[in-house]
């Protein structure tokens, strides 16, 4: 399968001095076209800073990371944004969507910002992840459920590469919760996205191609799951 993802031996440390902390430890990882990888582990162990790098929203200390044909190490700031506006879409914990906005608006969102090559159609994107009767509702009023659904159309309105997601179920009961990432699971492979979910849920582990531990910066052995 084709990688879209390549990160080699990347560490990432913050702090000056006797200070210093490392966050990641020499990680490497591959993300495959259409494959769905959790990270598991503890707080603080380095999944967020996996995520930093992985949407180009920080540089390796040393290392490199490749998304499709380009090595994003070293790239200027403005290069970078474009990268992360085309290419790689963010999925947050409560679906940061934007107070004001209905539910089709959060998807239209994201293409004013610059052109798109070829953007999904909002209105049938939210008929894709069952919420096309919420379009015209706004934040407060959707279950957190359906909130997180809007956050997933939003982040795929662009057909990005790369697809981010930082605890999705961490505010959803467990019926939400399985429904939400089986939804991930189900458009990455319907439309080739490659997906890191970070996750402390183990339950909904079981959707997922692949699962890996973090542990103090340093990416751990597969832990088999029963797909």
């Amino acid at each position: 399968m084709t990688t879209v993802l390549s990160i080699k031996s990347a560490s990432l440390e913050h702090g000056d001095g006797d200070e210093i902390v490392r966050a990641l430890d020499d990680v490497s990882l591959d993300v495959a076209v259409g494959e769905l990888v959790a990270i598991v582990g503890p707080s603080g162990s380095g999944k967020s800073s996996l995520l930093a790098i992985a949407g180009a929203l920080t540089s390796p200390t040393t290392g490199s990371v490749r998304l499709g044909g380009t090595d994003l190490t070293g790239l200027k700031p403005k290069e970078l944004t474009r990268i992360r506006r085309e290419q790689i879409g963010f999925v947050f914990q409560s679906g940061n969507l934007v107070p004001a906005l209905t539910s089709v608006d959060q998807l239209r969102l994201p293409l004013t910002f610059g052109k798109v090559a070829d953007p999904r159609d909002p209105l049938e994107l939210l008929a894709e992840v069952g919420m096309e009767h919420k379009a015209k509702r706004r934040p407060h009023e959707l279950s957190g459920g359906e909130r997180q659904r809007i956050g997933i159309a939003r982040a795929l309105v662009t057909r990005p590469r790369l697809l981010l997601v930082d605890e999705p179920t961490a505010a959803l009961d467990r019926k939400r919760s399985q429904e939400v990432v089986a939804l991930l699971a189900e458009e990455s492979h319907a439309h080739g996205v490659a997906t890191i979910m970070v996750t402390h849920d183990q339950d909904v582990l079981h959707h997922c191609d692949r699962v890996l531990e973090m542990v103090d910066g340093r990416l751990g052995p597969v832990v088999t799951t029963s797909a």
